[in-house]
């Protein structure tokens, strides 16, 4: 199981500069991945919110090794063709180790959608998510795109430089546990990222959903599944059950820098992600 850090950009964490620090330090101590929130907005008492992709472009600069990228980004918030041009020019910044995760997002977490008059409807933003999930694809490919969908156009754009991974960047769909859609979005890409998992018992009913789903593919082709864990929790169960990714995670209204780049220096082989 691989390990890594799942962090979220408020108040002090909103500085990139602090950021790529903190992933390049984890990077030096053996860490596999160090991954994003993506919102705009967050409740109180937090005040600053980092860009996302900014501060992505300062760890692709300020690392060589390190796996990294939004989990989540809710496509339905931004516009696909912006995304392509973002995703690719990170991939290859990197050389190749951006890893997209994706979902719905919803007003729930900071009324961050209604308060920027973005679609609130859930079963309208995951129409908008598959429909930018297929302009990516196009786009990465390097070659025109063709689009006239429900509710996007993409008229004969191409969209070089293509991204140093191939066949694509790899995607990350997250959903909320014990939800069937996500899991049928997710067998089309290369990973599922399980919002709100109570269990490693729960984790193991997804995996063999997955499993069912992705049918041949679930013998010959890499599929990650990706939990989010505590540092007080044990992740041998979650790792028996099926998960690929540990990302060692803190509430938010607890996590700060010492926090983190103590964990950091501890290592993955002392942490809730040991592998």
């Amino acid at each position: 199981m691989r390990s890594g850090l799942f962090v979220p950009l408020f108040d002090a964490l909103a500085d990139p500069t602090v950021v790529a620090s903190l992933a390049r330090e984890a990077e030096e101590a053996g860490w596999d991945g160090f991954f994003l929130w993506d919102h705009i907005r967050w409740r109180e008492p937090v005040e600053a919110v980092g860009d996302t992709q900014v501060t992505l472009a300062a760890i692709a600069t300020g690392t060589e090794r390190i796996r990294f990228g939004p989990l989540v980004t809710p496509l339905a918030r931004r516009r696909p063709a912006k995304v392509a041009r973002e995703t690719a020019a990170l991939d290859v910044l990197s050389g190749g180790r951006l890893t997209l995760g994706v979902g719905l997002g919803g007003d729930q977490y900071a009324g961050e959608f209604s308060a920027t008059g973005e679609e609130v409807d859930d079963r309208r933003r995951a129409r908008m998510l598959d429909e930018s999930l297929e302009i990516l694809e196009a786009a990465w490919s390097g070659e025109p795109v063709q689009h006239r969908g429900e509710h996007y156009t993409v008229d004969g754009v191409r969209f070089l430089p293509r991204p140093a991974q191939r066949p694509r960047v790899p995607i990350w769909v997250a959903g909320l546990a014990g939800k069937t859609r996500p899991l049928r979005r997710a067998v089309r890409y290369d990973g599922f990222f399980p919002i709100r998992l109570d269990h490693p018992e729960q984790l193991a009913d997804i995996v063999a959903q997955l499993g069912v789903l992705r049918g041949a593919d679930a013998h010959t082709e890499r599929f990650d599944v990706i939990v989010e864990l505590e540092p007080d929790i044990d992740p041998g169960p979650y790792a028996a059950a099926g998960a690929t990714w540990c990302l060692l995670a803190w509430p938010w209204e607890s996590i700060s820098v010492d926090l983190l780049r103590g964990a950091i220096r501890d290592g993955p082989a002392t942490s809730a992600c040991r592998a």
